[in-house]
C-alpha cells in the first residue's frame, strides 16, 4: 500500500522529498536559471505545436481577465496558446473545453501524457503532453523551457516559493483561496480555467450539464438521502477523506452525510489518519474502500476484529475498489470528464451498500 491517494501518500502527494532546506539553498540561483531559459530554450517543433484540439475559439473580448487565488491575483491579458498544468487533474478541464495543454504532471498510474481513458475521446489524435514530476519539487527549469503562457496549479500544494518564481515566467492560477491544498473541486476547475482561457462559457455549460447528471443520480435514488457515507484506505491504519476533499463531496451530492466530527479530525487537511478510538467513524451505510489489492487487503479489513464489529461490515455496507483499476482510479481523479464514467460504476455499487441488507450483494465493476 503506497498511500490514502492511488500511488500517493498524504506525504509525497505534498512532497516531504521536497527539503525545505536543500530548496532554500538551490532558490536563489532558481528565477534567474528560470528566466534564463525562457529566453534562450527552444523546444524544437513543441514551440508550434496547437494547444486547441476542438470546440470554438477563445474570446477575444474575455481578455483581460483577473482570477483570485491563495496567493493573491492573476492578470491573464490574452488567450493562452501554451497551457502547463502543475496540478495533478486540472488537464481534463482543459481537454472538456477543446484545449490540449503542453505538459501536465504524473500524479499516479501509467497513462501516456497523463490522458487518463475517461479523457481520450477529448483528447483526441493531438500531440501528447510532456508529462512533469514533482517528486523534488516543481520542475522549474523544465516548465521554463516550454515557454508557457499560462501556468494551472489549483489542485496542488503549490507553495509561496514556487508560485513567485513561476509568476515570473507567466501568469499562474494557484489553488484557490478558500479550501486545503489538493482540495480544489473539479466545478471550481472547471469555471476558473474557462475564464482563464477564455471560454467561461463553455465551462458553464458543461458545469451545469455534469450538475444535472448529478441531480439526475440523486434523484433516481432518493434512498441515499439521509444515509451516511464515507470514503477510506488503510494507509497507516485508517485513513479517512473530509469534507473539504473532492471524494467526501461526491458522497454529499449524491445525497449522503458525512459522519459527524469528520471535520473535526480532517482539519484543514483533505484526509487524515483515525486513531482506533476514533473506529467509529468508519461506521456509516455505504464506505468506500479505495485498496491495492482487492482480495488481501479485503480480507485483512475484515480479519480486524475492530473493524469487523463495526455495523458496516456485519451489513455488507463496505465497498472495495483498487487503485490500479479504472473505476477506482476515477475515485479518486474526480473531474468533469472522468464523473460520468465513475457515476455508471459507482452508484450501483453505493446502492447495494447502502440498503442495510447484508443479503445483498455489492458487485464489483472490474476495468
Amino acid at each position: 500500500m503506497t498511500g490514502p491517494r492511488p500511488a500517493r501518500s498524504p506525504l509525497t502527494r505534498s512532497p516531504l522529498s521536497r527539503s525545505p532546506l536543500s530548496r532554500r539553498a538551490f532558490g536563489g540561483t532558481l528565477a534567474a536559471v528560470a528566466l534564463t531559459l525562457v529566453a534562450g530554450c527552444g523546444t524544437g517543433d513543441d514551440a508550434t505545436d496547437p494547444t486547441v484540439a476542438s470546440g470554438s475559439a477563445a474570446d477575444p473580448a474575455a481578455f483581460p481577465v483577473s482570477i483570485e487565488h491563495k496567493y493573491g491575483k492573476t492578470e491573464i491579458t490574452k488567450a493562452p496558446e501554451r497551457v502547463v498544468v502543475v496540478g495533478l487533474i486540472e488537464q481534463d478541464a482543459l481537454l472538456a473545453l477543446g484545449v490540449v495543454p503542453v505538459a501536465t504532471t504524473k500524479w499516479f498510474g501509467e497513462n501516456p501524457g497523463e490522458i487518463w481513458p475517461w479523457a481520450k475521446e477529448k483528447f483526441g489524435d493531438a500531440k501528447l503532453p510532456e508529462v512533469l514530476t514533482e517528486t523534488d519539487g516543481v520542475q522549474i527549469e523544465k516548465i521554463a523551457a516550454l515557454k508557457p503562457d499560462l501556468i494551472v496549479a489549483m489542485y496542488s500544494g503549490l507553495n509561496k516559493e514556487d508560485y513567485g518564481t513561476l509568476s515570473k515566467l507567466a501568469p499562474v492560477v494557484a489553488q484557490p483561496a478558500d479550501t486545503v491544498d489538493y482540495g480544489a473541486a473539479w466545478d471550481v476547475i472547471t469555471t476558473t480555467v474557462g475564464k482563464a482561457v477564455g471560454k467561461s462559457a463553455e465551462a458553464e455549460k458543461v458545469v451545469a450539464d455534469t450538475n444535472a447528471l448529478l441531480a439526475s443520480v440523486a434523484t433516481k435514488h432518493p434512498e441515499f438521502k439521509g444515509k451516511t457515507g464515507l470514503m477510506a484506505t488503510t494507509y497507516q491504519g485508517y485513513y479517512v477523506y473530509g469534507p473539504q476533499d473532492p471524494r467526501g463531496r461526491l458522497l454529499v451530492s449524491l445525497g449522503f452525510t458525512l459522519p459527524a466530527g469528520l471535520g473535526e479530525v480532517t482539519g484543514k487537511e483533505f484526509g487524515a489518519n483515525i486513531s482506533k478510538e476514533r473506529i467509529d467513524l468508519l461506521d456509516v451505510d455505504a464506505l468506500v474502500w479505495l485498496i491495492e489489492d482487492y482480495t488481501k487487503d479485503k480480507a485483512k479489513l475484515r480479519a480486524d476484529p475492530l473493524y469487523a464489529g463495526l455495523e458496516v461490515a456485519k451489513k455488507g455496507g463496505d465497498i472495495y475498489l483498487e487503485n490500479n483499476e479504472t473505476l477506482g482510479s476515477a475515485t479518486s481523479f474526480i473531474s468533469v470528464l472522468s464523473l460520468p464514467y465513475l457515476l455508471d460504476g459507482l452508484v450501483p455499487q453505493l446502492a447495494a451498500a447502502a440498503d442495510g441488507d447484508p443479503a445483498t450483494p455489492v458487485v464489483r465493476a472490474t476495468s
